[in-house]
Formats: structure tokens, sequence, C-alpha cells
């Protein structure tokens, strides 16, 4: 992790509307829905309201009543990696998934309308890792940030960061910001000067279980106290916690194995 932003909106306020290409959703799809909203409930504080279900049930969870990720049930035949998938916000979905193809990703899902919550696609950079694209209509997204419980940074973990990075910028035209380093390849990813995720090059030490793919940190108050509660809950740690310039950050799984990260900020 590196150069992780403040936030995406002052005080925890509602963004005006994601720009295009910023991390806008994090959604996760797996196969007991009620016992992960009980999971997530009790780490995070979320509730949670139904809808829309288009690609099956579907439920948003909210903070205070204001929107911040969603999880949905996988079909029983459907045997997919259980994951946290970041969405980018896009202006026009259609538009994007035939750039996305055109740079050598591939698109699995849509592009599609969610009732008239927006547009979406789900599709894989040429790693393989799985992003999804965001057009707004009614939803907007992720609705408040730098507060416990919000996503607050998007990783990509793959082999190497040059050639994803290239890719990435193609598609949502990011400005690239490598970490000179001998030994650490990361690059960081902006939009109008702001860093909104990074791509982290792991090579022969990324997890031969997963390949490449997305992290979604999470903010807490306290790392500790969050993972005491995590364990309780059924979740596993990945990681011993480390100290970054962004904060204390931890790696992690839900009880049904998809992986996310806990990240405090400084004081």
């Amino acid at each position: 992790m590196s150069d992780a932003p403040a936030s995406t909106g002052p005080n925890g306020a509602p963004p005006a509307g994601h720009a295009p290409g910023t991390p806008c959703w994090a959604s996760l799809m797996v196969h007991g829905l009620a016992t992960t909203e009980e999971f997530y409930g009790a780490l995070f504080g979320w509730e949670f309201r139904p809808g829309p279900q288009q690609l099956g049930p579907y439920v948003r969870a909210l903070l205070d009543g204001r929107e911040v990720a969603g999880i949905g049930q996988l079909p029983p035949d459907r045997h997919l990696p259980i994951a946290w998938t970041p969405y980018f916000a896009s202006r026009d979905a259609d538009l994007t998934a035939e750039t996305v193809r055109s740079c050598g990703g591939t698109i699995g899902v849509g592009p599609l309308d969610a009732a008239d919550a927006g547009r979406l696609a789900i599709g894989s950079d040429p790693s393989g890792a799985v992003f999804g694209v965001w057009q707004a209509a009614a939803h907007l997204g992720t609705a408040v940030s730098d507060l416990p419980g919000t996503p607050a940074w998007n990783e990509l973990l793959t082999f190497e960061s040059a050639t994803v990075a290239k890719f990435y910028r193609t598609v949502f035209g990011y400005e690239e910001e490598p970490v000179v380093s001998a030994d650490f390849d990361y690059v960081t990813l902006h939009l109008g000067g702001r860093p909104v995720a990074g791509v982290h090059g792991l090579g022969q030490s990324l997890p031969r279980d997963r390949g490449p793919h997305w992290v979604t940190y999470f903010q807490v108050d306290d790392v500790a106290d969050a993972l005491d509660h995590l364990v309780h809950l059924g979740g596993t740690v990945l990681q011993p916690v480390r100290d970054t310039p962004q904060g204390r950050v931890v790696a992690v799984a839900d009880p049904e194995g998809a992986r996310f990260a806990l990240l405090q900020r400084p004081d």
C-alpha cells in the first residue's frame, strides 16, 4: 500500500457523484447471504437494504443510512472465487466495456441495467484480475467515506505493475506515479492529481491459489480491536499487522474466504 488518499469526501460527507475512473463501489458475491450480513454487520456496524435484484438476491450495506457497499448471493451451482470486487465510475459503461476489450481485457457480465440504479459491467484485466464498471443513475455509489466501516483504498495485487497499470491508464485515464525502488514494484494511480488506487507487482510471491486480484481496504478505528472482533466472528487473519506511512494495515478474510484489508489511519 502506498500513497492512499485521506478520503474521497471531507468529514464523511457524501461525494457529489464520482468522477470517471474513481473507485465508486465495492461488491461481494457469496453463497451464504444471511450469514455474511451478520458477519459484516457485527464487524463494521452495517445495516442492510435489499436490491437491486438483477443478478439474484442482493443487499446494500449502509452506515447511518448512507450506502457503503453491496453483498449478493451466488447461484448454488456457481463455484466462483468469493472476492470483493471494486467498481470504477464511468459515464458510459458500454464505451468503457469496448475499451476494456480493445486493450486486452475481457467482459464477463453486461453491460446491463440494474433497474433504475444504473448500468454495470464486470470484466477482468489482461492478467485476469476482476473489476466492475458502474454508470450511475439513481445510485451514485458509495455515499460516505473516511469513517470506520467505509472503503478506504483499493489495491491490485498482480505479477508486475507496468503492463497492467498501462491497461488501467488507457481504460480510465489515470496518471501513474511509480515507486522508485530496486525491490518494490508499485504504481499509484491518480485522477486529477489525487491518488485513487494502487498496483502492486509481487512477481512469484503472488498467491498461486488466487492469481492477480483487487483488495479493498476498509477503515477501522483500531486494528487490534477489529482483529479480535473479526476472529471471534469466524474471520481469518492472513498476515501480521504492519505499519505503513498511511497507517496500520492487516490482510484478513471473512468466513467464506473473501479477502480484504483493515486500515487504521495514523492519529
